[in-house]
């Protein structure tokens, strides 16, 4: 039979289309198992990159509870630090106003020590006029000039600075003029007023002395007794009677009161005498100390060792300059007018 016979040939033709439903078959088979392989895959890599998203999720949540906790604390700083600041610029601003305080207070102190320092000086100023002018004292001018120059060295301002200057060239013109010792020459008019008061008077001397200096000149004794009485009533006899020349033939005799007169008049040019030294009126001083010398010649005992004295002492206090020209403390006085008014306009 044809059925059961079939050649090769048919065979062959027959089983190519199975053939090729057999290949695409396994090519789909192997399609899938590559889809499937492919997928497994995939998902093994989605596991881990879940896994991996997952752990870098807490990761990210623990890394943002700690930046949540910082940002927490740096609040908290912040409001710390804000809450400092408030208070610093509290503190600051009771700073400023203390330190503008400190500063009107040390301005003000400032002032007054100046204004302070300046009436010192004006008073020292005044003191050394009226040492020059009254009792022509240049020395104690000149410590009062140092001592207000010396106030103003604390004070490092162009104004104090200049004064002092001022003040320096007063002190070096002092220090120019002739030193005269008006305070010793007034105690020597002092103490020969006080010498005058108690001078023999012309009519009071004691010739005795005379004799006495003469006896003393006389040989010494011999020791015979005979002549010892002879000589002891030789010297009685001389005592007696005492013989004396006097250079003036006519000596004024003075009564009680008109010696008072005389001893007080003395004292009064004296006086006089001191007072014209203070001011240095040398033409008045010296007509004074010529008066006394010649009121000494004319009624007192020139020979009697005070008068002697008394006279040493005239020719002493007559052989001085007084007339001396002392300045007046002008530019000084000037200066510190000008400061004055420059410390009211600062006010």
């Amino acid at each position: 039979m044809k059925t059961d016979q079939e050649t090769p040939v048919s065979l062959m033709q027959k089983s190519k289309p199975l053939m090729v439903h057999i290949g695409w078959m396994m090519l789909i088979a192997i399609a899938l198992a590559a889809l499937a392989w492919q997928w497994l895959n995939t998902r093994h890599k989605f596991n881990d990159i879940e896994l991996t998203l997952s752990q870098k999720l807490d990761q990210y949540q623990a890394i943002n509870k700690k930046s949540m906790a910082l940002a927490k604390q740096a609040e908290e700083h912040s409001t710390q630090a804000n809450m400092r600041t408030i208070v610093l610029e509290q503190k600051l601003a009771e700073s400023r106003d203390q330190q503008e305080a400190l500063q009107t207070l040390y301005t003000q102190l400032a002032e007054s020590r100046e204004s302070t320092a300046v009436a010192e000086v004006e008073q020292l100023l005044t003191i050394a006029s009226q040492q020059l002018q009254l009792s022509g004292n240049v020395k104690s001018a000149l410590l009062a000039l140092q001592a207000a120059e010396k106030r103003l060295e604390p004070l490092e301002l162009p104004r104090a600075i200049q004064l002092r200057e001022t003040l320096h060239q007063e002190i070096e013109n002092l220090r120019e003029i002739p030193q005269i010792d008006i305070i010793g020459m007034s105690s020597q008019l002092t103490y020969l007023s006080e010498l005058c008061g108690k001078l023999p008077l012309i009519s009071e001397r004691q010739p005795t002395l005379n004799a006495k200096a003469i006896i003393e000149k006389l040989p010494a004794q011999p020791s015979n007794t005979l002549q010892k009485w002879s000589n002891n009533i030789w010297s009685d006899i001389k005592n007696l009677v005492t013989v004396e020349r006097i250079n003036k033939p006519e000596p004024p005799l003075l009564a009680t009161d008109q010696a008072f007169y005389l001893r007080e008049n003395l004292k009064l040019r004296l006086l006089t005498a001191r007072v014209a030294l203070l001011q240095h009126d040398e033409a008045t001083y010296k007509a004074d100390l010529d008066t006394v010398k010649n009121w000494l010649n004319e009624y007192f005992d020139t020979q009697h060792p005070d008068t002697i004295k008394a006279f040493n002492l005239l020719k002493k206090l007559s052989s001085n300059n007084i007339s001396i020209e002392l300045p007046q403390l002008s530019e000084s006085f000037a200066a510190v007018s000008r400061y004055k008014l420059t410390l009211e306009q600062n006010d």
